[in-house]
């Protein structure tokens, strides 16, 4: 099975909507995962997400299937390091997240470092967890001590349109990335596609491999900009 994970494309986060830019980066996204043919499409249940899977359904003749787990992690991620004042991780100085040590901080101690432990995200982290963790066993891959059992070999290309935020958490768990080294060092962009192997092995057993991470050559196929996060031209 191939996993593509999509961030949803520029949004009006005020009406949870795509903006015109958003709508043809959808568009673009759309055309690149038809010609990839995709055989299931999930969604987050967040207007911009659904929004940006709209066109490939459309494409591809696809029912849009909402995963409920799979929404924007909110309220969870505010923390008041270093200065007191509640603020997104997401907006912390990513050096916070490793100095003084932190760095080798591993996976199962990552929230102890000082940005996350003021905040909820464990919980959040959790609960994408354990939701992650039911829609591969949905799609065949049942999660046993670190790697899958492949309890249906699935050789369908799925994709799931979701948020930055959400991304990085479950990637984190998927690939046992520490959660503090995945958020300060990886940012996936506007309608980014990142793309899974859970190769159907034939003692029955894999785990998920990275082949991509936030490519974004659609939009410089269909001419759009290519500026990461509204931030850097690439």
């Amino acid at each position: 099975m191939l996993l593509y994970i999509i961030r949803h494309g520029d949004p009006d986060y005020t009406t949870d909507t795509l903006t015109e830019r958003g709508l043809l980066q959808a568009e673009a996204v759309g055309k690149r995962l038809e010609k990839a043919g995709i055989d299931e499409i999930y969604s987050s249940p967040m207007g911009r997400a659904r929004q940006t899977a709209e066109p490939l359904c459309r494409k591809l003749g696809l029912e849009m299937k909402i995963e409920e787990w799979s929404h924007e992690v909110q309220k969870e991620r505010l923390t008041t390091y270093p200065d007191g004042v509640a603020k997104s991780v997401s907006l912390l100085q990513n050096t916070y997240l490793r100095e003084n040590g932190e760095i080798d901080i591993p996976y199962d101690r990552t929230f102890e470092t000082k940005a996350l432990k003021l905040t909820d995200m464990e919980s959040a982290f959790n609960y994408i967890k354990e939701g992650g963790r039911d829609f591969l066993a949905r799609l065949g891959y049942e999660e046993e001590k670190g790697v899958y059992r492949i309890v249906r070999k699935n050789e369908n290309k799925v994709a799931l349109f979701c948020h930055s935020v959400l991304e990085r958490v479950w990637l984190s768990h998927l690939l046992h990335i520490p959660l503090h080294i995945m958020w300060g060092g990886f940012l996936p962009t506007h309608t980014g596609v990142t793309i899974l192997e859970f190769k159907n092995n034939e003692n029955l057993v894999t785990a998920p491999k990275c082949l991509v991470f936030s490519d974004m050559g659609h939009l410089y196929k269909e001419g759009l900009d290519t500026i990461h996060d509204n931030k850097w031209e690439l």
